[in-house]
């Protein structure tokens, strides 16, 4: 054990398993004394949006109960494993999380827990947030819902957002049945919300009534784009919301209606929670460098990034650099971007992960869309002269690509 640090232990071939089942986390959480029993959750699960989702109710609450300690649980990270965990926006220590990391390691390894890694850091949320006397927490789910290892908790409300294909190898091939793997965190009496329009509606709707669950069916609140800004209309009222993208204000509805359960309905500030909500990755525009940054990594999330592009850029020359993992719908995401986005070069990104996807895994007819490939080990000199290009830059495909991309150009 001395001779690993804690990055290297999660990293491990051993800790990159995935097998469904909630026992080896209800085991060492038994151990820990049921950490996540001592502060109150607002669960979150969904295809896409639970991050966004996620970030704007951590600031809701943040700005409207300042004496509390509201601690936040999201994954996956860019740069470090520490950005996953925070208190009141900010990080778990390095120290701290090593400390954990190794305590919770070595309880798993005596009483014969094999901890997958998210499974370990799980664990090491729920303790963290317990020693550190957390009022909320706001948790986001890892994948599917129902055998998530978030999913041990009696949560105040879930919420469950955007409904649609990924991961499909492991939550299933139909909406139905994806549907029914988020509908997993519902549980017994407490409140569900979902938005009216959600694809997997129907079924939610019949597992609430089934766990006798109130089921909270929400409208989008309407945003409209001026001048790269994005500006969220509720109750008659203009507010200036700085996450971009028409799809956030699903997420904001989502996120004001688990407000309401949480606090006085008629007392919530908004204002300045939307207009100061910064959430890295996410339809981010860097105006300086005219460089879009987006962690979209499955067709929905492409298909809500291609909108966002031609709703602020449309006539405007581009250059987009994509890459993915191989177990996600590569066809379709490029698909997306092709017959969608127009005045645009295309690069692809081989980078450095074990099921990244090759150039050369890829079909001819796909291929001859980019203009060149850039290769992990001389990527320095093609970033470079392209990212310091006056042309509108995007970057997407991956959240696991981005570390590679951005590590040299953080400013």
């Amino acid at each position: 054990m001395e001779n690993k640090n804690a990055d290297e232990i999660l990293t491990s071939t051993s800790k990159f398993h995935i097998t469904l089942g909630l026992d080896r986390i209800k085991q060492i959480l038994e151990i820990l004394g049921n950490p996540q029993d001592f502060y109150k959750i607002i669960h979150i699960a969904g295809t896409n949006g639970k991050g966004s989702t996620c970030k704007i109710l951590n600031e809701l609450l943040i700005k409207n109960l300042p004496d509390k300690k509201i601690g936040l649980f999201t994954s996956p990270h860019i740069f470090s494993y520490s950005e996953r965990i925070k208190i009141n926006n900010v990080d778990i220590s390095k120290n701290i999380f090593d400390n954990l990391i190794f305590k919770i390691n070595d309880l798993a390894q005596k009483n014969n827990i094999d901890l997958s890694e998210f499974e370990l850091i799980t664990a090491v949320a729920f303790y963290y947030f317990y020693i550190k006397k957390a009022d909320y927490v706001v948790l986001e789910v890892g994948l599917g819902g129902l055998y998530d290892a978030t999913n041990v908790v009696n949560p105040e409300v879930s919420v469950i957002t955007t409904i649609d294909f990924d991961h499909t190898e492991r939550l299933g091939s139909t909406i139905e049945k994806i549907a029914s793997q988020k509908a997993g965190i519902i549980k017994q009496t407490r409140p569900v919300i979902i938005l009216k329009d959600n694809l997997g509606f129907d079924i939610i709707k019949k597992e609430a009534k089934e766990k006798n669950a109130p089921l909270i069916a929400a409208d989008a609140i309407k945003t409209e784009i001026k001048n790269t800004k994005n500006y969220a209309f509720i109750d008659g009222k203009e507010y200036e919301f700085n996450l971009k993208g028409s799809h956030q204000g699903q997420n904001l509805s989502l996120a004001l209606e688990a407000a309401k359960i949480i606090l006085e309905p008629k007392k919530i500030k908004i204002k300045n929670v939307l207009k100061d909500i910064k959430w890295d990755f996410r339809l981010e525009y860097k105006k300086d460098k005219n460089i879009v940054i987006d962690c979209a990594h499955n067709p929905s999330g492409i298909k809500t990034l291609v909108n966002f592009i031609n709703e602020s850029f449309k006539d405007e020359n581009k250059i987009f650099i994509f890459g993915c993992l191989k177990n996600k719908d590569y066809k379709k995401m490029m698909g997306l971007l092709f017959d969608n986005i127009k005045n645009a070069k295309f690069y692809f990104f081989e980078f450095d992960y074990p099921s990244a996807l090759k150039f050369d895994e890829m079909e001819e007819k796909d291929k001859m869309y980019f203009e060149d490939v850039i290769k992990y080990e001389n990527k320095k000199e093609h970033f470079s002269k392209i990212l310091n290009e006056k042309t509108l830059k995007i970057i997407c495909g991956s959240m696991y690509m981005l570390k590679q991309i951005l590590n040299d150009n953080k400013s």
